[in-house]
């Protein structure tokens, strides 16, 4: 038969693991509530403009053999949208304009808010100013050329939209690019640019500052003018004109999107548990109190 202090002893073992209990849930519910991560980029609604710099007519700078800017700008402007477009991004927009500077620049920056693009890529190859520039004969012809500056150039403006996210798609494209062994160009920060001479805004990403280009500064996303290397440079307008090439900068390109969608797109919701209300479980006072003189004291468990 069960007497009253066995009785007692498994009342005071049921409130206390009850206790327990209702502690484990309150210091559950006092946990911060996670913080809310980016999803994935989703890249079926992420709007991309890649602008091919220059027109057939107006064709920009002679490579270092001849060889038209414009065409460079082009080739590699096709594999950029073909490497975004098998990487899932469904609405990449390859801008080409026929219409010259200074009205077809405006008319790339309002076909691009248009297509409320949220990123615009312009792309561009590069040379040096006139002063220079040097001589030699290629193919029986005087071409001319300059060997100093290699490298890519990044270029966003303060004067765009969006400047804090032409920043950071800068930084995160000057980091892939370097990711694949291309190194930026440090030149325009030299005096001998004269007017053409930039600041530059991110020492490790190779990202310069050009408020005055009417592409980023007209358009309403985040925008950036890439300058892939440099076409006057003899060796490097040789590596330009490979598949290979293109493909280090179009897998840069696709990296550094994906990475500025994903930075981008809106937080997941985490839901918060609701608090709860402590309560004082406490058995009453006599249950805890030492066995009366003469009693035996229950054995630990």
């Amino acid at each position: 038969m069960t007497g009253p202090r066995t009785v007692g002893l498994i009342l005071c073992a049921l409130l206390a693991i009850a206790f327990l209990a209702v502690d484990h849930h309150s210091a559950r519910a006092a946990e911060p509530a996670q913080t809310a991560k980016p999803e994935a980029c989703p890249r079926g609604e992420f709007r991309v403009v890649i602008d091919v710099g220059h027109t057939v007519d107006v064709p920009g700078a002679d490579s270092a053999r001849g060889v038209p800017e414009y065409a460079f700008n082009l080739r590699l402007g096709e594999d950029v949208k073909q490497a975004l477009t098998d990487a899932g991004f469904a609405q990449v927009v390859l801008l080409i304009t026929a219409t010259a500077p200074w009205r077809g620049l405006v008319e790339r920056a309002a076909r691009a808010n248009a297509a409320h693009a949220d990123l615009f890529v312009s792309i561009h190859h590069d040379s040096v100013p006139d002063h220079l520039l040097q001589t030699w004969q290629y193919e029986g012809q005087d071409r001319q050329f300059n060997d100093d500056y290699p490298g890519f150039a990044l270029f966003i403006s303060d004067d765009n939209a969006d400047p804090a996210g032409s920043l950071m798609f800068g930084r995160l494209l000057g980091k892939e690019l370097q990711a694949r062994g291309l190194q930026y160009t440090p030149h325009y920060t030299l005096p001998l640019m004269g007017h053409r001479r930039r600041e530059l805004v991110d020492a490790a990403a190779g990202v310069y500052r050009y408020d005055r280009l009417i592409v980023l500064r007209e358009t309403r996303m985040p925008a950036l003018l890439l300058e892939a290397g440099s076409i006057v440079n003899r060796a490097e307008e040789l590596e330009l004109g490979t598949p290979e090439r293109r493909a280090l900068t179009s897998a840069a390109i696709v990296a550094a999107v994906d990475e500025f969608c994903a930075a981008r797109a809106p937080p997941v919701a985490t839901k918060t548990a609701a608090p709860v209300k402590r309560v004082n479980l406490s058995p009453p006072h006599s249950a805890f109190m030492p066995a009366r003189s003469g009693s035996a004291a229950a054995p630990a468990r």
